[in-house]
């Protein structure tokens, strides 16, 4: 079924890649430069809007790109990760960090300069070559032999200017670099200082040349533990409001609230906040090589949808042009046109006005080009990448879902992902079901008197209260009946349809879980099986 996949990719990659991602990996490389590869080409889709994809574009580990202003964290935030120093690594409130720092696997520390590194065809940043030595001076990687940077690759970029401090030409165009990030990374995390949530004119730029990227954006609200409870939910709504002035979508950025660094807690009254939002910022992290696979076919579908719109746009204006005189005017004339064009294609060809590139963007590169050296439409190009949308790309994503059902999980570890997994200080642990774990005592029983009170006044026949009794209580918690059912599940253990002393004392403690926000567990995990029901529980388990 999958004989047209090949067998390049060869076998894992060192670092934790998983033979689906190989599999997967050739194929992708195989339908690109079969079937889209020459419709990019015949229609210069590279001149307009990115270069063409190389191999190590499709071999790279999953990659994380830091965007902030200066001082929101961005450096402290990798060396947390990482829970070591990388080279290159400058942190302090001044805008320290002035290069893109491409933080990589290597089996020794060290530094590789922007110039060789873009040389170098085992790293996808060959076509980075085309923003100059203004940029290549400003870009560099830096490697060590770190467990979390086995599976994955982070980018730290230049702290983003404000005000008076972002006239300062960068000497490239620091917009365009991101966005080619960007369209290759698996996350995009943004950085805000509790402190600094004013979005400067470059940022706002920056986070709008993540067009078309947004499922891959995150938003860290940084340094939380600096204000009190009260002020961080001004700051948030604050943060909430700036950022949907800047990105237009209509749905809400999952924002992450903590303070990422090794420091203690300036303000603990949040603390369990701040480790319930790392706990699921990392999970997201640490689901990247679990989901690389999709994410790459992903971005060649958005890449296959733009090529062909591309097509349309550039062939449309090559039929427009006069064959002898009033060229250039014909020429200006499209141009300006360009809007009115875009809404003929959609109609014409049914297309969502969502796959067009940005019209003033694309109207500025227009400019430059001459309209009657363009193609004219090739049908069997358009058709290539149609049966490439249509047919191979779901045979691809079916042996995704295959292989990753038979093989284990991959996720991130090592660094800070290593101190949250086990252990008294992994996150839950001694808390809700899980609280009396690794305690001897039955964790129920320092609240059974209390409970045993409530079970005398309900009447038990021969020590054993009826479902209606149990009932009549357990509705003034308020819960509704289907968390009530479960909790009645857990707690009847002998499944007589009766509650005792000590299923009753159960049920108690398993509402005071979920009154406190706790999730209830889906089996009842043992050390919360009553005393006298635990050797028939067990046996009958």
């Amino acid at each position: 079924m999958f004989s047209w996949l090949g067998k390049q990719g060869g076998g894992r990659e060192r670092g934790g890649g998983t033979d689906v991602v190989q599999t997967v990996t050739g194929g992708l490389r195989d339908l690109y430069l079969r079937k889209l590869l020459p419709l990019e080409e015949h229609y210069r889709f590279h001149d307009f809007h990115s270069p063409a994809l190389e191999e190590a574009d499709f071999e790279n580990k999953p990659m994380v790109l830091l965007v902030g202003q200066y001082s929101t964290g961005k450096t402290t935030f990798i060396r947390y990760l990482l829970e070591q120093d990388f080279p290159g690594m400058r942190i302090g409130p001044e805008p320290t960090t002035d290069s893109f720092i491409a933080v990589m696997y290597g089996d020794s520390e060290g530094n590789v300069p922007g110039n060789a590194l873009v040389v170098d065809p085992k790293k996808p940043f060959r076509k980075l070559s085309r923003f100059g030595n203004a940029f290549l001076n400003r870009f560099m990687c830096s490697q060590l032999p770190n467990q979390v940077l086995k599976s994955i690759s982070i980018i730290d970029s230049p702290g983003i200017l404000s005000g008076e401090k972002q006239r300062i030409s960068r000497g490239y165009d620091f917009c365009q670099v991101l966005q080619w990030f960007a369209e290759r990374v698996d996350r995009i995390i943004l950085l805000f200082d509790a402190h600094k949530l004013d979005i400067s004119d470059e940022f706002s730029e920056a986070i709008k040349s993540f067009r078309g990227q947004d499922d891959k954006i995150r938003v860290v609200l940084n340094k939380a533990d600096q204000v009190d409870t009260q002020q961080l939910m001004r700051v948030y709504g604050a943060l909430m409001w700036s950022l949907g002035k800047v990105i237009n979508t209509p749905e809400v950025l999952r924002v992450y609230i903590g303070s990422f660094w090794s420091n203690p807690l300036r303000n603990t009254e949040n603390r369990r906040l701040f480790e319930a939002e790392a706990q699921d910022l990392f999970k997201d992290i640490q689901g990247l090589p679990q989901k690389a696979a999709v994410r790459k076919l992903n971005d060649l579908i958005k890449r296959a949808r733009l090529a062909k719109v591309h097509a349309y746009i550039i062939s449309y204006l090559k039929k427009e042009m006069p064959s002898v005189f009033g060229k250039e005017n014909k020429k200006k004339e499209l141009i300006s046109r360009l809007p009115e064009i875009y809404i003929q294609l959609q109609r014409e060809y049914h297309i969502s006005s969502g796959d067009f590139p940005e019209v003033k963007k694309m109207q500025e590169l227009l400019e430059s080009y001459d309209f009657t050296k363009f193609h004219s439409l090739k049908p069997k190009l358009i058709e290539a990448v149609d049966n490439m949308l249509a047919n191979k790309i779901a045979s691809l994503m079916n042996l995704i879902r295959q292989e990753e059902s038979n093989m284990p999980t991959e996720i991130v570890h090592g660094g800070a992902f290593d101190g949250t997994m086990a252990g008294p200080f992994g996150h839950g642990y001694g808390e809700g079901a899980k609280e009396g774990a690794d305690e001897e005592e039955w964790v129920v029983a320092k609240d059974k008197p209390a409970y045993d009170e409530i079970f005398y006044t309900l009447s038990p026949i021969n020590g054993k209260i009826s479902g209606i009794s149990a009932k009549k209580e357990m509705v003034t918690s308020k819960l509704p009946n289907s968390v009530l059912g479960k909790i009645w599940k857990l707690a009847d253990c002998d499944g007589d349809g009766m509650l005792d002393d000590e299923e009753f004392a159960l049920a108690k403690h398993l509402i005071k879980i979920k009154l406190d926000g706790y999730e209830l567990p889906g089996t009842l995990p043992s050390h919360l099986v009553p005393p006298s029901h635990r050797k028939p529980f067990q046996t009958a388990e």
